[in-house]
């Protein structure tokens, strides 16, 4: 099973927003992210920029 962490990028730093994430859903306007044990997260605002699949890291911004 392939868990991600989603980080948040602005002016070039990075902020983890969650790890193990096994789920993320664009929304209209962000996106919903969920792990196993928490409940989901709605991050506004942002949308994905990238994904690293060898690094297992979502990047939004």
């Amino acid at each position: 099973m392939c868990q991600m962490s989603v980080v948040r990028t602005e002016n070039d730093k990075e902020e983890l927003v969650m790890e193990s994430v096994t789920r993320l859903e664009v929304k209209n306007n962000g996106v919903e992210i969920s792990t196993f044990f928490e409940k989901p997260l709605f991050v506004s605002g942002v949308q994905i920029q990238s994904i690293d699949f060898l690094g297992g890291k979502v990047f939004l911004g």
